[in-house]
């Protein structure tokens, strides 16, 4: 069986929610209409990428410029249970396709505040079949996002093919990827925020390592884009350098060559068809959790139980 995907490398309307979400739409109606059965989006990109602690001085601490930017962001944070994705849920049931789809999240049995970079799968019923937080924020992400945990790591069906996805730097991660393999993944998802130093050599590794298909894909963003409504605006384009995130999105076969190179300093939409034969192919001779794997020497466990701070016997 073939499935086609489609590749969404976008800007946000910056810390907007609800602007950059009616981009997103479009995307996934310009998706479906071109008969893609997966559209998948960048890291965060709902509502946007926190750039700015690296060029605001972010770990200052009680810095009012870091409050007034850290309150913006998580009024425009997604809240999937208040119904955020109500609507972007109801278009992909509409459209009978699914997406990834990266989001900042805040939980309102978290109290609400802190944030989570939410890796969200909707499924073509538009169901939502996971909403996976970032495991390890990475080096000035810490200052902005909280760790996550495990409920996440799951497949989905899409016809013959099982997909999953991570987070930027998780794609580094050894066990989590092997939370995945161990699954049945076949189609493997990794969303940056951009760049093409992201994306260049570890997408044709993943792809190698677990001899699946591997997607990336990334945000874009530019200082000009800024928009004047996010706190202290001119600060950060002041110290921004251009481009903050070029793109650099691509898909990478279950043999490790190119199907479609990175795509670098444009908005776009890409497509692929990819095909179950190929991937029976490369597993002939490796198949890192089945005939290649001794489960009797090396096994992960894996807790997938949502974190919560309360729980309580009434």
């Amino acid at each position: 069986m073939a499935l086609k995907i489609a590749l969404a490398q976008m800007a946000p309307v910056w810390l907007n929610r609800e602007a950059t979400l009616e981009k997103v739409m479009a995307e996934v109606a310009r998706a479906a209409e071109q008969g893609a059965n997966l559209v998948v989006f960048g890291e965060a990109l709902l509502p946007g990428y926190p750039f700015w602690p690296e060029l605001t001085d972010g770990a200052r601490f009680e810095s009012d410029l870091q409050k007034d930017l850290y309150a913006h962001y998580a009024r425009n944070a997604v809240d999937i249970d208040g119904g955020h994705l109500d609507s972007l849920c109801a278009l992909a049931a509409q459209r009978g396709i699914a997406m990834y789809l990266g989001t900042i999240e805040k939980s309102a049995d978290r109290g609400g505040f802190s944030l989570y970079a939410t890796l969200v799968f909707i499924a073509p019923d538009g169901s939502i079949g996971s909403a996976h937080r970032k495991l390890m924020p990475t080096y000035e992400e810490r200052l902005v996002w909280s760790p996550g945990d495990g409920n996440g790591l799951r497949v989905h069906e899409l016809g013959e093919f099982r997909v999953g996805g991570l987070n930027c730097w998780e794609n580094w991660m050894p066990l989590p990827r092997a939370a995945l393999y161990g699954q049945g993944e076949n189609l493997h998802v990794a969303v940056w925020p951009g760049n093409l130093r992201n994306t260049r050599e570890i997408t044709r590794f993943i792809a190698r390592e677990s001899r699946s298909y591997v997607v990336s894909v990334s945000g874009m963003m530019h200082r000009d884009w800024i928009p004047d409504d996010v706190p202290h605006a001119e600060q950060i384009r002041a110290a921004a350098d251009g481009w903050m995130a070029d793109g650099g999105s691509c898909v990478a076969g279950p043999d490790g060559d190119w199907i479609l190179e990175p795509q670098v300093g444009e908005e776009g939409l890409w497509f692929a068809d990819l095909s179950l034969a190929a991937i029976a192919r490369e597993r002939q001779n490796f198949d890192p959790a089945g005939h290649y794997s001794r489960p009797d020497v090396t096994r992960l466990k894996v807790n997938r139980k949502r974190q919560k701070t309360v729980t309580f016997d009434d």
